[in-house]
């Protein structure tokens, strides 16, 4: 049965108090002792340690405390307590706990301060991941033989083959609605026939690609993410450096592939899901054939919109793999870090998409693919 350590009031003849304090004063054994320290209303004029039969830095705190609470002596027969109480008040401050906030209008500057050199030091430590990256594929170019391709297929499953469902789904709601509302504005000007024509360009070069990669980004970005973090929590990566195995190519490399190469894919099964879902609800509401609209679209859709949502894909595949991949190896700390680091690894990798969605436009804009 574990001791719990404990204390007691004794009261002189003048009327004095003495706190005895008893059993072992460990941190193991604190329990609701120091809380009830606190709570002492009436003054105590000496603190006696002499019953105590362990005593550590935190028990020795305990007692330091109460006694400079309350104006009162120390008395102790144990070496090793004088000694700890001795130690901790000379490394006790009358410093606050957490500083003065500052004014408004520094606070601004410092918190945007905080904001530049956090960026800074984000680019930077990118910049070295990527490096590390490199010098992988550097090595596994050079030894095929060590390349896990086991790891690669595993990883081409759970990105691309157990997303068909989710992200067909999607796409094809999402032509659904593009369809809809494109054919409302349509009508007014008796141009109906050209949802097909709207339908079709945005499935190709823009939605299809692009909303595949934020589901790509919320679905593997955020799991890449929580699992690098968790080996790094449990020491697994560590453990793989000891035993003279690279993480990045194990863990890291496999995953950014697999994302590269399944967003091609994803993008363009997206594209025909949201061109099946257009042809749906033009079937139901605007008497279009289903296979006309499906002959139709191969005609006005031209060949390089299909090549402009193809060189986005695995960009953005393998942009969403690295940022999952790089915030799972900044994990460090504890389970909190976690959560921190994958809500980063998911509002980068979305934000990242959508800026690079913008550059391709506007490039393939000035190349005649507009």
């Amino acid at each position: 049965m574990r001791e719990w350590a404990e204390f007691r009031e004794e009261h002189d003849a003048d009327g004095a108090v003495t706190v005895v304090l008893s059993g072992p004063l460990v941190v193991s054994a604190i329990g609701e002792l120091d809380r009830d320290l606190r709570a002492l209303a009436g003054p105590v004029a000496r603190v006696d340690l002499s019953e105590v039969s362990e005593i550590d830095t935190v028990g020795a705190w305990i007692a330091w405390r109460l006694a400079r609470d309350h104006s009162a002596d120390i008395s102790s027969t144990s070496d090793k307590a004088e000694r700890l109480i001795a130690a901790v008040h000379r490394s006790g401050g009358d410093a606050a706990v957490t500083p003065p906030e500052l004014p408004v209008f520094e606070r601004v500057f410092a918190r945007v301060g905080d904001y530049v050199l956090a960026t800074f030091a984000g680019m930077r430590g990118f910049l070295g991941f990527m490096g590390a990256m490199l010098i992988a594929i550097g090595h596994l170019l050079r030894n095929p033989g060590e390349f896990r391709i086991k790891a690669l297929v595993r990883q081409l499953e759970l990105v691309g083959v157990n997303a068909l469902g989710i992200i067909g789904l999607m796409s094809f709601l999402v032509g659904i609605v593009i369809a809809q509302q494109g054919a409302v504005q349509l009508q007014q000007f008796g141009a109906e026939i050209y949802t097909i024509n709207l339908t079709g360009r945005l499935a190709f070069r823009e939605l299809g690609v692009l909303m595949t990669a934020i589901m790509v980004a919320g679905r593997s970005g955020s799991a890449f993410a929580a699992q690098l973090g968790t080996m790094k929590l449990t020491e697994e990566v560590d453990a793989m450096r000891t035993i003279g195995v690279s993480p990045v190519e194990a863990l890291v490399i496999p995953r950014v592939l697999a994302a590269t190469f399944m967003m091609v894919l994803l993008g363009f099964y997206a594209s025909l899901a949201a061109i099946l879902g257009g042809a749906f609800i033009s079937t139901m509401t605007l008497e279009i054939p289903f296979m006309t609209f499906l002959t139709r679209i191969q005609e006005v859709v031209p060949l390089h919109d299909i090549w402009v949502g193809l060189i986005k894909a695995p960009v953005f595949g393998a942009i969403v793999a690295m940022a999952g991949c790089y915030q799972g190896m900044q994990v460090k700390g504890n389970s909190e870090e976690v959560g921190l680091r994958t809500t980063i690894a998911v509002v980068q990798a979305i934000f990242a998409v959508i800026v690079l969605d913008a550059f391709f436009a506007v490039f393939f804009t000035e190349v005649g693919w507009g």
